[in-house]
């Protein structure tokens, strides 16, 4: 007949007294070990047959203690740790982020609520913390952004802005943290290349992903607020004119959807770019959708240094 020790060593692979010495050897000699052990609350016959696991966790919790980011993880898994959790008289052992962890996922959720088409990487990631305030030459605007935000998220039906000016001069940086601050808190928004995002629409009606871009174009369309970059920048036809962006904005401004605009156009001069297709000139259409714009936004001009020299 078997000893006790031989059952639990053709069970945990050790005998009892090897088990218990290698626990108390952890317990006694690390405190990290030792207090994991104790938040448990389980009896020392349970503990012992997780020392191998309990000394990990105590491992990695040392690695986080020194870590100063994700990329000097020393963990089997970057981001997480070992840890283990009490489930009645036994212990589970999962996986739980570290804090670097936590802040990179917490960045990165808010990209969530945003659609982006055609945005680069420095839109995406731009900040209010970053916006540069010392050009008096913005400072109307950065009061615009700052308004609109606080009235916005405090329940005020809010226009969006026409916001035109000289090359280079930050104004799609300053609408896109502003969508990328209102995206953390919880708001969908689109930031959309206007000329690239109707050529896309044009190519993909007998493609196989005209279905794609038809719920792109339908959820661009619905938004709880849309930034349309550059507009006046694209080739203009009666389609786009017509189709495309006239139904943009009569359902946005039905809907009373904020919607933004960038352009290196006056409205004025957007006017008469909205006239001309390569058909004809058409001026009722073009104020139509001139006048959308205008009950759908505030006009604000501004001219500052071209940071893209």
């Amino acid at each position: 007949m078997e000893s006790m020790n031989e059952v639990l060593k053709g069970k945990y692979g050790k005998s009892t007294y090897k088990l218990e010495a290698d626990y108390r050897e952890q317990y006694d000699n690390d405190m990290v070990f030792r207090k994991i052990a104790n938040d448990l609350e389980l009896p020392t016959d349970t503990l012992m047959k997780y020392t191998t696991k309990l000394e990990r966790t105590s491992c990695e919790l040392k690695n986080c203690k020194k870590c100063k980011n994700l990329y000097e993880c020393k963990n089997e898994i970057d981001g997480y740790v070992y840890y283990p959790q009490k489930n009645e008289l036994d212990i589970e052992f999962c996986y739980i982020p570290c804090k670097y962890k936590k802040e990179q996922d917490m960045v990165n959720e808010y990209k969530e609520n945003i659609c982006y088409f055609n945005i680069s990487e420095n839109l995406k990631n731009a900040s209010m913390k970053d916006i540069d305030t010392n050009d008096k030459n913005r400072f109307e605007t950065i009061k615009w952004v700052n308004t609109f935000i606080n009235e916005y998220t405090n329940g005020k039906k809010c226009k969006g802005i026409y916001l035109n000016g000289n090359f280079g001069c930050g104004k799609t940086y300053l609408l896109s943290a502003m969508l990328n601050e209102l995206a953390k808190r919880g708001y969908k928004v689109a930031m959309v290349y206007y000329p690239e995002f109707l050529r896309a629409l044009k190519e993909s009606f007998n493609s196989i992903n005209s279905e794609e871009y038809k719920n792109r174009f339908n959820y661009i369309k619905k938004v709880q607020i849309l930034l349309l970059d550059d507009i006046g920048a694209e080739t203009l036809t009666e389609w786009s004119r017509d189709e495309v962006l006239g139904t943009i904005l009569q359902y946005r401004m039905e809907e009373n959807l904020p919607t933004l605009f960038t352009s290196n156009l006056s409205m004025k001069e957007l006017e008469v770019h909205l006239s001309t297709t390569n058909k004809d000139i058409d001026q009722v259409k073009a104020r139509r959708i001139i006048e959308r714009i205008k009950q759908l936004t505030t006009n604000l001009t501004m001219i500052s240094e071209n940071k893209r020299k």
